[in-house]
């Protein structure tokens, strides 16, 4: 009897010691975030329910449609600059299940401690605390267009910051500065909000087209005044408004739609292009004559 007791306490006390271990093991895997990474792909952190939660939480539109596409890079990098964490050390990578459950955890702090997202969603991408009263900055501050469209130039810029990689930043950032100095010139218009919105609209285009962020169509090819060897390369871009990058030989025109009786009219600087029904009229140069040009099959 002594001995089947003996035996019995035994079994016992290896049960005990195997729920211990368990719990602790659970315990283990609470502190250290939760599930593993596999656990945490089944369950959808970095699926598109995923981002979806996280967009509800840092919203990265401008409430009207208009934004990077969820789940993107560029959507990632907007999303650590409203968490204000973009460019920080120990940001994990954007393409990991890391930077998810670190992103979906600021994402719940800010929810419910930092900011609200109708707080998020009415600000600009810069603080409104100490603007100058009567400053083009002020008056995005008091409008809610503005306020959006300057959100979305800011997810545009830091994706056009990106893609220039180690080719040129020192550039973009230098027009960057320029631009916001003609951007703050708008208080010379005799509608100042508008010009600002256009100065917006034109500048997110722009970044858009020449760091090619959108889709687009092309190259086309256009041989002009019946010399195959005087031809112009354009590129249509999804922007809006509408642009088209065009180039000949080594110079290169952003053009923007204009309205148009007929056919399609975009003008660049000193450049314009106009086509209708496969023929084309191009401007190239300060007080140039036109050419004529027939696409290229």
């Amino acid at each position: 009897m002594l001995g089947k007791a003996s035996i019995n306490v035994r079994t016992m006390a290896t049960r005990l010691s195997l729920l211990v271990i368990l719990a602790a093991g659970a315990g283990c895997a609470s502190l250290n975030g939760g599930s593993s990474e596999s656990e945490l792909r089944e369950s959808g952190l970095c699926s598109e329910a995923g981002y979806e939660a996280i967009e509800n939480q840092v919203p990265t539109g401008d409430g009207q449609g208009h934004g990077p596409d969820i789940g993107s890079d560029e959507w990632k990098s907007v999303v650590e600059f409203r968490l204000g964490i973009r460019g920080q050390d120990g940001v994990p990578a954007r393409d990991t299940d890391a930077w998810c459950r670190h992103i979906e955890s600021l994402a719940q702090e800010s929810a419910t401690g930092e900011t609200s997202r109708v707080e998020a969603e009415s600000q600009p991408s810069f603080s409104c605390e100490g603007v100058e009263a009567g400053s083009t900055e002020a008056m995005i501050c008091a409008s809610e267009r503005l306020s959006a469209l300057d959100r979305e130039l800011s997810g545009v810029y830091a994706a056009a910051l990106e893609k220039a990689g180690n080719q040129q930043p020192p550039v973009l950032k230098a027009e960057q500065r320029g631009w916001i100095k003609g951007r703050n010139d708008c208080w010379k218009a005799e509608d100042q909000s508008e010009c600002v919105a256009y100065a917006y609209q034109q500048r997110i285009a722009e970044l858009q087209a020449s760091y090619q962020l959108v889709p687009s169509k092309g190259p086309v090819r256009f041989a002009c005044d019946g010399n195959p060897a005087n031809e112009v390369i354009v590129t249509f871009f999804e922007t809006e408004p509408s642009t088209l990058v065009a180039e000949r030989g080594d110079s290169v025109s952003l053009m923007y739609l204009q309205p148009s009786a007929s056919g399609s009219k975009y003008q660049g600087r000193n450049e314009m292009f106009w086509e209708h029904q496969g023929q084309a009229t191009i401007v190239w140069g300060y007080d140039a004559p036109d050419m004529q040009c027939v696409r290229v099959r």
